[in-house]
């Protein structure tokens, strides 16, 4: 055989039967674990068991609020867009030293909302008479900034409105009594609807003749505490003489909740 001349292997027949048997082995190993991992992620799944009753309970919780928001705006108009600003900036400092003055906080005023518009005048032409143009005109400019304040002692809102009054600003809103924690009122509301709920269970499976076992189900449905208004609105844009501050009436605050639960029983 000369030096240029390459030996070919033939690979023996039992060979290829064991790398085919191998190969086997491994793809049978595959599909095993597979369905492990299929049959652990059903038995790992929240199905309610076979043996299962459902009670519902509702829940209801009260609180007094405890703040008060009032709004209202401040609105300007002069020939030029700084004119305007210069103006309701005055305007608007005066209305949060009285707020300060009356114990206000500075996290408790928030700005809603501050616009300049444009204001215009359209040209008016007699009847039957045509206008070249009847483009409209800009006379002016409007600032507007709407304020929301936060009073936190709910026996001071009359008096914020009373001093708010007395300033020239517009629209004057509120106050809109609400409860400063929510999450509180609600929770109580939902252990209220647990326990009733709890009660339920115990009532129906003794009628039964069953035992209860664990739960697996729960869900709720509920509403935040609302807030309870008081309207005192104040439009005019000229300062008003408020003689007292308005009795307002603060009242309570009610949430609820609706729960459902499922108990396995035996």
């Amino acid at each position: 055989m000369n030096d240029n001349e390459k030996t070919l292997h033939i690979v023996p027949p039992h060979r290829i039967v064991q790398a085919g048997a191998l190969a086997l082995g491994m793809l049978a190993l595959f599909l095993v674990l597979q369905s492990v991992l299929t049959l652990r992620d059903l038995e790992h799944q929240t199905i309610p068991a076979a043996d299962t009753i459902t009670v519902t309970g509702q829940g209801t919780a009260t609180a007094v609020p405890d703040v008060a928001k009032i709004t209202y705006t401040v609105t300007q108009d002069a020939k030029t867009v700084g004119d305007a600003q210069t103006a309701a900036t005055t305007k608007s400092n005066a209305a949060l030293d009285v707020l300060k003055s009356a114990g206000i906080a500075d996290k408790d005023v928030k700005t809603l909302s501050y616009n300049v518009s444009p204001q215009y005048t359209y040209p008016s032409c007699p009847p039957g008479v045509f206008c070249p143009n009847t483009s409209p005109t800009i006379t002016g400019y409007e600032v507007s900034q709407s304020i929301q304040v936060t009073v936190r002692d709910t026996s001071k809102a009359g008096d914020v409105l009373q001093k708010l009054g007395t300033l020239g600003v517009q629209n004057i809103s509120g106050p809109s009594f609400a409860v400063d924690d929510p999450n509180t009122v609600q929770a109580a509301a939902r252990a209220d609807a647990i326990a009733k709920a709890k009660t339920n269970a115990e009532l129906l499976a003794k009628q039964l003749g069953v035992h209860l076992g664990r739960i697996v189900n729960f869900s709720e449905d509920g509403s935040q505490p609302y807030p309870m208004y008081s309207t005192n609105s104040m439009a005019a844009g000229k300062a008003m003489d408020v003689a007292a501050p308005p009795a307002l009436p603060v009242g309570q605050n009610e949430s609820t909740s609706n729960v459902s639960i499922t108990y396995e029983i035996d």
